[in-house]
């Protein structure tokens, strides 16, 4: 990088946000990351994820964050069970003994210890994006809500699903994806709901059917079970049945006859949630997604590659998105020649993965023949894979790097 460090926006503080700010930090570059939320924890980040080995882990060994991320994780997590909708157990994992290849960690507790890593009054909290135009030389102009403005050498959109920096490289927009999800949560499962303890294990529940309903949930820390309740269905699906989502009763009913024939033992993941019921349409960016270059602009994340929730690769890409484009950041004399370098690895990795996260979740959701059910990835195969991925990455960079 020149001498002069450039002025760098992330908008986004999110884990890709944060992570591109902590590593450009280490190499001396100050970027200023903006983010609408009040505060880090000031909304429900969600539930829990898994972080792989060739690839989010690879951007916290980056950031020098890898004891701090194993304090918090949960190997264990890492187990997974898949039972039909009669609680028949299909198939089992249990992580072996020293298995790091992708353990569990709740999102909120990630994006914490991301934030808590980096120098004091780097995060702007409270800048909600209103608008961001080229300034005819290779910087941008953003204009935040409360009239803030600033000038950016290079802006990184890191703002997800709805980025408001994505349109000024692509008219490309998130399409629902047929399924619709209700997020659930169990709280102090352990006392309050033993059979659902029992169902969930130590780790990660796929149950479903074979016509397209199914129940997704995980352990998370803290006693704590959540995750979703699935079915194809449009994205009103609440309108055409006269469902008001904020009515847990209404939407009970309507799960128990949705599910009508799934068995006793299995009913209460259903209707047996603490809290609301919260719809969650997902979407995805068409796949794959390039764009030609514009100076001084560029996307990590979901921002650039929005894709279905399978396989758990998005929060992953997300991490090495936000590593790669800082190292190249830090190796290139322009920011041009970082982002041409950074996309140019990005495009075919996000590609690959988002076409086959999503053609996983049409699959998940498609209806089979009873005799015929949907069979379950080989985990252990799984995380071999991402150990010998990870391998592979190291070897390539540092010959990259000693070139």
């Amino acid at each position: 990088m020149t001498v002069t460090p450039p002025r760098i926006a992330i908008v986004g503080g999110g884990p890709a946000g944060l992570m591109c700010a902590r590593i450009l930090q280490l190499h001396g570059i100050e970027p200023a990351v903006y983010d609408a939320d009040a505060a880090v924890d000031s909304r429900d980040p969600g539930g829990t994820l898994d972080l792989h080995a060739d690839a989010g882990q690879i951007a916290l060994e980056d950031a020098g964050l890898m004891d701090a991320f194993m304090a918090l994780a949960r190997v264990e997590g890492q187990a997974m069970a898949r039972r039909d909708h009669h609680g028949t157990v299909l198939a089992e994992f249990v992580p072996a003994e020293g298995d790091t290849a992708a353990p569990e960690i709740d999102r909120g507790q990630l994006r914490r210890m991301l934030f808590e890593h980096l120098r004091p009054g780097t995060v702007r909290w409270g800048h909600e994006l209103v608008h961001v135009a080229p300034a005819g030389d290779g910087t941008h102009h953003l204009e935040f809500a409360g009239g803030i403005r600033v000038q950016a050498d290079l802006v990184i959109g890191a703002d997800g699903a709805w980025s408001k920096v994505r349109p000024l490289l692509t008219e490309a927009v998130p399409q629902y994806l047929g399924v619709c999800f209700l997020d659930v949560r169990f709280d102090d499962v352990g006392t309050r709901h033993p059979g659902i303890a029992a169902l969930v294990g130590d780790g990660h529940l796929f149950a479903n059917d074979n016509d397209g309903r199914a129940v997704i949930v995980q352990r998370n820390s803290n006693d704590v079970v959540r995750g979703y309740i699935a079915f194809r269905a449009q994205a009103e699906w609440h309108t055409e049945a006269a469902v008001d989502p904020a009515d847990r009763d209404a939407v009970r009913a309507f799960l128990l006859r949705e599910f009508s024939g799934w068995s006793t033992a299995m009913r209460p993941l259903l209707t047996d949630n603490d809290g609301d019921y919260v719809p969650r349409s997902f979407r995805a960016l068409p796949a794959p997604l390039t764009w030609g270059r514009l100076p001084g602009v560029t996307l990590i994340g979901d921002a650039a590659h929005l894709m279905a929730p399978f396989g758990g690769h998005g929060t992953n890409l997300a991490l090495l998105d936000a590593a790669e484009l800082a190292h190249a950041i830090v190796k290139e004399d322009t920011v041009d020649k970082a982002v041409t370098r950074y996309e140019a690895t990005m495009f075919p990795r996000s590609g690959e993965l988002a076409t086959s996260s999503n053609d996983a979740l049409r699959d998940f959701f498609a209806t089979t023949s009873p005799d015929a059910p949907h069979l379950p990835p080989d985990h252990a195969q799984e995380h071999e894979d991402y150990r010998t991925r990870a391998a592979e990455y190291r070897r390539r960079r540092a010959e990259a790097d000693h070139a």
